[in-house]
């Protein structure tokens, strides 16, 4: 089984496929994972694409239904999985890269962009997750039931202190638009976007259209979209087009 380490952290990822680079984010939140991609996404790109793309999924650090382990960097939480993300595209020897990521996925796309400098050529946000006015505290309640305590079970060195801490950083202290970035970040982004907007209490509409008006090379997915099988396999194909479209041709 494949492993990406760095020093403490050691990272569980699967490839399928070939071609230019596609890096699967699963959704979950702080659950995502390989696991969840299979069980609980409204499609699969490791299975769906791989006829396309080199597609490239990874199990969060530290989620309870993956592999993947390390620290809890309590002072960078975002940025911290984001260097797992682009330490693992190093690993592999890979520059650039297209992304599609589920929940979760869509905050850690925009910092993926953020912090790559470049390196993302196309994104496919899927039911982005999002700050909601009227629930200020549901991430951090989401994952301080669903995530912190079954994480203690398994590793002692992680106290709920600890946990809480992690959370309020990057949840609490960043309430706002998509946490990871902000809105003026999100208008200086050139890389091409598809946004799939959801609106689910984790997944605000609001937010997912507000980053597809603020991006200057952006696009929307049908919605609603996850109704009917039929407007899934619209949006599997509005997505392969999109990032088929955007990637580099081979010399």
């Amino acid at each position: 089984m494949p492993f990406y380490t760095r020093g403490p952290v050691r990272i569980y990822y699967e490839e399928v496929g070939s071609g230019f680079p596609l890096l699967v984010i699963p959704g979950g939140g702080l659950n995502s994972s390989l696991n969840s991609l299979r069980t609980n996404s409204p499609f699969n790109p490791m299975e769906r694409f791989k006829d396309d793309f080199r597609c490239i999924a990874a199990d969060l650090r530290n989620s309870n239904s993956g592999q993947s382990t390390g620290p809890l960097e309590v002072g960078r939480p975002w940025d911290a999985y984001t260097g797992d993300q682009l330490g693992l595209m190093d690993h592999l020897g890979i520059r650039e890269f297209g992304v599609i990521g589920f929940c979760i996925g869509g905050p850690m796309i925009l910092n993926l962009i953020r912090m790559g400098r470049g390196r993302v050529v196309a994104a496919a946000l899927m039911q982005p997750s999002g700050f909601r006015p009227e629930l200020p505290d549901l991430a951090y309640q989401n994952n301080i039931k669903g995530w912190g305590p079954q994480l203690c079970q398994r590793r002692p060195d992680i106290t709920m202190a600890i946990v809480h801490d992690f959370l309020t950083n990057m949840y609490t202290k960043c309430a706002d638009f998509v946490y990871t970035v902000s809105r003026d970040d999100v208008r200086s982004i050139q890389t091409p976007l598809l946004i799939a907007p959801d609106d689910v209490p984790a997944h605000p509409y609001k937010v997912a259209m507000e980053v597809a008006g603020l991006a200057p090379n952006s696009e929307v997915t049908i919605y609603p979209w996850k109704d009917s099988q039929a407007h899934i396999e619209e949006v599997v194909q509005h997505a392969r087009r999109f990032l088929k479209a955007h990637a580099p041709i081979p010399a």
